[in-house]
């Protein structure tokens, strides 16, 4: 009965005790300076973190952000000009609304349960392709300076975005949007959105072809001449 009690009586100090694995130490320093953590030992008490909206961590040499899938309550994340590479996945924080994840290396990002994301900053990193196609909420987009051969934006608000920015593409010949007339206008060469190679369609799996009428291969679907 005394070792029931006993365990009882601490089970609440246990609970309340919880740790968020961060296994980087430049990450956890980070958080040790915003008097978020205390003592650098690769993990950060979770009832510190789960609650902020907000958490600027840029330029601190940060090579990963695991642990910030305990930031559930996080609206706004700036973790730009860091070692990020390869894979970042923000799928367990649905509440972000504003990204900066610029000047990084980042291949990849998971952003398709982050339906209330309404600015990206994704510029000056390696992406090769880039979906928001869940992501009905963006009005800020910025992706410049990657390695996009495929950017799909077909997410049913284009006509809402009041900033876009995805020069710099080298493989970036398509962008699949929403409504094909209302990007022609808004997004241009000469207001620096796009780049003279680039076109839009609303499905650029097909758009590639030879559009004109009089040749034997003229392919009717086909609304980007490919030059064959």
């Amino acid at each position: 009965m005394k070792n029931l009690l006993l365990t009882l009586f601490c089970l609440p100090a246990f609970v309340l005790a919880q740790q968020t694995y961060v296994p980087d130490d430049n990450f956890e320093q980070a958080l040790i300076d915003l008097n978020i953590d205390s003592i650098l030992n690769d993990s950060v008490t979770t009832s510190n973190i789960n609650n902020l909206t907000s958490l600027d961590v840029s330029n601190k040499f940060i090579q990963n952000l695991v642990g910030i899938e305990d930031f559930t309550d996080l609206e706004i994340l700036k973790c730009q000009g860091n070692l990020l590479t390869y894979f970042l996945d923000l799928s367990q924080n649905t509440a972000l609304n504003i990204l900066d994840v610029s000047d990084n290396s980042l291949d990849y990002i998971n952003l398709s349960q982050n339906s209330n994301l309404s600015s990206l900053d994704c510029q000056n990193n390696f992406l090769s392709s880039l979906s928001l196609i869940n992501n009905s909420a963006i009005l800020i987009l910025n992706c410049s300076n990657n390695q996009l051969a495929s950017l799909d934006i077909r997410n049913g608000s284009n006509t809402n975005f009041y900033s876009f920015n995805c020069t710099n593409n080298p493989s970036l010949y398509c962008i699949d949007v929403d409504n094909v007339a209302d990007s022609d206008i808004k997004w241009t060469v000469d207001n620096g959105s796009i780049d003279p190679t680039m076109s839009f369609s609303t499905n650029c799996a097909t758009a590639f072809g030879c559009t004109d009428a009089i040749a034997c291969n003229y392919n009717s679907i086909a609304t980007i001449d490919d030059g064959s």
